[in-house]
């Protein structure tokens, strides 16, 4: 990321200033070195003269005696201080050191001025590539969770589709179902219809009369038959009129009697068909009575 041209400035500014402090700090440890150092002592001459004790003491009486001669005085060297003279001046090679000194203060200022800069310049690019990546992972997580939306509404819509076609194909099957009763109902209605139609114009009287002639054509006397026989014979066919079952209900014969009638019951299959297809009954049932 760029640096701006206003973070610029403000560096240069803050490497200005403290280029500014580190040459008054030199300073100010330059004057203070130079208060510091003691000026060299100076002596003063005073001229005094010494006395005797002898001749501080009173005169004696008597004569007097004759004056002595005060002796010469003796100089005294007391120090006087002396002006200061300032500081010496520096050398060539101390200017040179010191100048030295400060360029390496400025540009340590200024190296130290360029990290800091650096290290604020990089910190806000990882804040700003932080805050991206935040931004990012919730536009990805917003657009994680309108995608689910997205696909609860559509699995809600599949389902409510799905749930009413399947009423719909419910309601057409039980309409349909409904129909085919109603067909069958009036298909068996009619069938009724017919059947009883044809039983009352004696159709099923003349075909359960063929159906008894052929039995008793088919039937093999036993020698213990009496005249006068009558048995009700129950006879099971299939359509086609094969015989598959055949049970004697009353019967006043004897069992040699009953048996020849079930044979001959069986030997009369196939059974003659029903003038009308409606008439026809898979369970039948035979008045068996052989004219002697």
């Amino acid at each position: 990321m760029a640096e701006r041209r206003g973070d610029r400035w403000i560096s240069i500014a803050q490497s200005l200033l403290l280029h500014a402090a580190l040459v008054g700090l030199i300073g100010y440890g330059w004057w203070t070195f130079r208060d510091q150092t003691p000026p060299p002592p100076h002596t003063l001459a005073i001229e005094a003269t010494v006395v005797d004790a002898h001749d501080l003491s009173p005169p004696s009486r008597g004569p007097a005696a004759p004056e002595k001669q005060p002796p010469a005085p003796v100089p005294i060297s007391v120090p006087v201080p002396e002006p200061d003279p300032g500081p010496p001046a520096p050398t060539p090679e101390e200017l040179a050191q010191r100048a030295k000194a400060e360029q390496e203060a400025v540009d340590k200022a200024q190296h130290e001025a360029e990290e800091k800069s650096a290290a604020e310049a990089d910190a806000q690019r990882k804040a700003q590539e932080k805050l991206e990546v935040e931004q990012a992972a919730a536009k990805r997580e917003a657009e994680a969770k309108r995608q689910a939306e997205v696909k609860r509404q559509a699995e809600e819509k599949r389902q409510a589709d799905a749930k009413r076609e399947a009423e719909d194909e419910r309601k057409a099957e039980d309409a349909r179902l409904r129909a085919q009763r109603e067909a069958d109902l009036q298909h068996s209605l009619q069938a009724e219809e017919h059947v009883m139609a044809a039983r009352s114009n004696g159709q099923l009287a003349s075909w359960e009369a063929q159906i008894q002639a052929r039995i008793q054509r088919a039937w093999l006397k036993p020698p213990s038959a009496r005249a006068g026989i009558n048995c009700i014979v129950y006879v099971t066919q299939v359509p086609g009129g094969e015989v598959v079952n055949v049970r004697l209900g009353e019967c006043n014969g004897d069992a040699a009697v009953r048996e020849s009638i079930q044979a001959a019951a069986f030997r009369a299959s196939p059974l003659p068909p029903p003038p009308d297809p409606a008439l026809f009954e898979r369970n039948l049932e035979i008045q068996f009575k052989p004219v002697d």
